[in-house]
Order: C-alpha cells, then sequence, then structure tokens
C-alpha cells in the first residue's frame, strides 16, 4: 500500500472579494494563517471559493496566486470543476501550468449526464493532463450522485488518486476501502461526519470549518490519527457547532461572516448569493464562542 498524496486537513478556502474584486492581500493574509496553523493542503476555487460565479480569469488568477503564495510549503489542489468537460481540461492544464499539485474537479452540474457520461468526462480529463486528479461528489449541489461501482471504475486511471467524498454517507469510505483499496486517497468533504469517516479509514478532509479554526480542525485530525479518539472527540464536540453553523445560510457567506468578526476579510460575496442573514448571525457568534474564537 503506497502512502497517501492527499492527506490531512485540507482548507477549502473562501476567495475574499472587496468593492467586487478579488482582495488579493486579504486572500495572502488567510493563506499564511492556514499554513501556520499547520494546515496540510488547500483547494483555491473550489465550491467554497465561489467558483461557479468568478470569471475565468479571476478564477485562474487565485490559482497562480495560492500557488506562489504556498510555495511548496503545503499542498495546493486547484478547483477545476465544471459542466462542460473542455473548460475542466483547461482549467486542469491552468493548474499544471502554474505548479499546483493536484486538481479538485467536481462532478458535472445542472446538465445531470449519466454514470457513463460522468466516466467518460473524468476519464478525459485525466486522460489530457499529467496532474493528480481528486473526484469531488458532492450530490447535494450538483444534482448528480457519482457511484461506488463508477468510482471503482475511475480509480483505475493511473492519474485519478482519489475521491473528496460530499456526501455525508459513512458507508461510502468502508465500501471504497474494500473494493478499491489503500491506494486510493479518501478524503471527506462534510465536515461533521468526518471524524466517522476517518474512524473508518479516511485519510483527511477537505474542510469548510478549518477557514475559520485551522487550528481545531488539524488538532482534531491528529488526535484521531494517533488513535485518541476520547481528545478528537473533545475537538468534535467544540466545533459541532462551526460545522453546523457555517451551513446555516447560503455557503460561503456564513465563513465570510465569521472571518469577517476576526477582521480578516469583508463579508462580501458574489451574486446571486448574499451576505449572510442577521437572523442566523447569533447561531454562528456561538459557535465561534464555544470554538475558543472572539
Amino acid at each position: 500500500m503506497t502512502a497517501p498524496l492527499f492527506k490531512g486537513v485540507i482548507t477549502a478556502l473562501i476567495t475574499p472579494l472587496r468593492d467586487g474584486k478579488v482582495d488579493e492581500a486579504a486572500f495572502t493574509r488567510l493563506l499564511e494563517r492556514q499554513i501556520a496553523a499547520g494546515v496540510h493542503g488547500v483547494v483555491p476555487m473550489g465550491t467554497t471559493g465561489e467558483s461557479a460565479s468568478l470569471h475565468p480569469d479571476e478564477h485562474k488568477r487565485v490559482v497562480e496566486l495560492c500557488v506562489q503564495v504556498a510555495a511548496g510549503r503545503i499542498r495546493v489542489i486547484a478547483g477545476a470543476g465544471s459542466s462542460a468537460t473542455d473548460k475542466s481540461i483547461e482549467l486542469v492544464r491552468f493548474a499544471k501550468t502554474v505548479g499546483a499539485d493536484g486538481a479538485l474537479v467536481v462532478t458535472p452540474y445542472y446538465n445531470r449526464p449519466s454514470q457513463a457520461g460522468m466516466a467518460a468526462h473524468f476519464e478525459a480529463i485525466a486522460d489530457a493532463v499529467q496532474l493528480p486528479i481528486l473526484l469531488y461528489n458532492v450530490p447535494g449541489r450538483t444534482g448528480v450522485d457519482l457511484s461506488n461501482e463508477t468510482v471503482a471504475k475511475l480509480a483505475a486511471h493511473p492519474n485519478v488518486v482519489g475521491i473528496k467524498d460530499a456526501t455525508g454517507d459513512l458507508s461510502r469510505v468502508s465500501w471504497m476501502r474494500a473494493n478499491i483499496g489503500g491506494q486510493f486517497d479518501l478524503i471527506s468533504g462534510d465536515d461533521p461526519s468526518y471524524l466517522g469517516y476517518h474512524a473508518q479509514g479516511g485519510v483527511g478532509v477537505i474542510s469548510v470549518t478549518s477557514n475559520v479554526s485551522p487550528e481545531g480542525m488539524v488538532a482534531l485530525h491528529e488526535a484521531a490519527q494517533a488513535g485518541d479518539y476520547v481528545t478528537a472527540r473533545t475537538w468534535q464536540d467544540r466545533l459541532i457547532g462551526l460545522h453546523k453553523g457555517l451551513f446555516l445560510d447560503n455557503s460561503p457567506s456564513p465563513t465570510k461572516y465569521a472571518l469577517s468578526r476576526l477582521q480578516l476579510c469583508t463579508e462580501e460575496v458574489r451574486l446571486p448569493l448574499a451576505p449572510t442573514s442577521d437572523a442566523v448571525k447569533p447561531a454562528i457568534d456561538k459557535a465561534m464562542a464555544d470554538a475558543g474564537l472572539g
């Protein structure tokens, strides 16, 4: 069994905005904070980075900036998803050109392809660019669910190295371990269920919560990795409010609200997203206090 290429706490970075533009200074501060906290990697321009509503040139600039600032200190897995295969290939190719360590490719959204269509989509991307690819399955956002059997088929491709599973279905990690094996990186995309996912053999989490509490998520992961589930559960209990609270409104608006309270960026999001509603802010405030933040 080979060591995982991607593992540990990998932050699904927000993209800070100011006056309608990407705030590169804030992005750099946020990324340096992640590195100082000990995260193992980051994903720029994933769902949490508002990839669906940023312009293609903004998307590419954020990926390029992330690689430059990270400077090899942590893994950079570039978000490269699209509902069109040729667009995903272009984004993966760009990620390779600027030096990203891998690409996170979501299932095509809105057009709802079949399992055969999704398999052909990922195979075409993996054939086109020699860069490690993480599949990304998040049916709650895309309207399609990448089946276990399709994942197993794609895992045979040498450039497909793992999956970000944001289904919250903990039975999937056990099935994949049994039917694919340990050479495939099994990464949770669901903060609330990550502890259970890890206990069943997952090697990491692509986390929204770690935007706000990177130290907490790193502590949770390291305790679980050491087999100290008492300590890991203690951290899970401290962070569960954030896990839930950061999705009380359209994500990543609550995350940006929390980070604005820490004076790290503005609350600004790109339409059609709206800022966090006042009705849910008290719950986020409490979650931050429970996590020892602010």
